[in-house]
């Protein structure tokens, strides 16, 4: 089993291998004198798929709040296509998913996806048109009109996915976005969104989990974390094609990784 520190898997390289985040040296230190994230590097090409396993509290949420341009780096350089976080967020480059929907209770499910079109002054027109087709990319085209409190949690997960691709953007990044689901709708969503990604292959995303199944199921490389403060410790590439199946759930070769993953993040 091969582990790669910091280098981009050969299927990821396939799909494109132009740069999209680069991080060297990033810490977050708060005001109150907590460490967050120390010495992290990584970079990431684009069509990549990184999942981000570690401990609860290890930094993975913060680390991603400072690639979505929310927090700044107290230390080190970060690039997000080229440019900083913050402008890259400005430009619309960066979306996020989070593990609650947020979704407006009282809107429909076409006025819930197309919000951050509605907020940019996009016309009517075209945000409709551009609502229609992430619904039926996230298989709700028939729901344009339902409210949340109608649909499953699993439904109400696609919308928020819906409404995060709403705006094409290159970064697309999900912290922990199916943790609350139940086993057999998380196992559909994954592969939904697999399907999803590999429609854009300029798109990267990176996506934060504690189930070490789901990380290898998903990724061209998954990040391992240290405890807080928390730190880049692997990064291990599954070298596995896509489209991948329930089969390869099945396969031995989908187990190693899962007890190599699992060994390093208890070490």
């Amino acid at each position: 089993m091969q582990l790669a520190h910091n280098g981009a898997s050969q299927i990821a390289l396939e799909r494109n291998s132009g740069s999209m985040l680069t991080l060297r040296d990033v810490g977050k230190v708060y005001p109150n004198g907590t460490a967050a994230v120390q010495h992290a590097n990584l970079e990431v090409n684009e069509g990549e798929f990184l999942c981000f396993v570690g401990p609860s509290g290890c930094g993975k949420s913060t680390v991603f709040n400072m690639i979505a341009g929310l927090t700044a780096p107290t230390s080190g350089e970060m690039t997000v296509l080229g440019t900083s976080a913050k402008e890259a967020r400005k430009q619309n480059e960066i979306a996020f998913v989070f593990q609650e929907h947020t979704l407006l209770p009282w809107a429909k499910l076409i006025d819930n996806v197309t919000l951050p079109l509605t907020l940019r002054g996009v016309p009517k027109k075209e945000r409709i048109a551009e609502g229609e087709r992430v619904l039926e990319l996230v298989g709700l085209k028939d729901y344009v009109k339902v409210l949340p409190r109608e649909l499953s949690g699993g439904m109400k997960m696609r919308v928020s996915i819906a409404r995060a691709l709403i705006s094409r953007p290159k970064l697309l990044l999900m912290d922990e976005p199916f943790g609350a689901l139940d086993e057999i709708t998380r196992q559909t969503l994954q592969d939904e969104l697999l399907h999803i990604w590999q429609q854009d292959p300029k798109m990267s995303v990176l996506f934060i989990t504690h189930n070490v199944f789901e990380a290898v199921f998903l990724s061209t490389r998954v990040v391992v974390m240290t405890p807080r403060p928390g730190k880049i410790s692997d990064v291990i590439d599954i070298p596995v094609g896509f489209p991948r199946d329930e089969e390869f759930r099945t396969r031995p070769e989908f187990g190693e990784y899962v007890r190599t993953i699992s060994g390093v993040l208890k070490h």
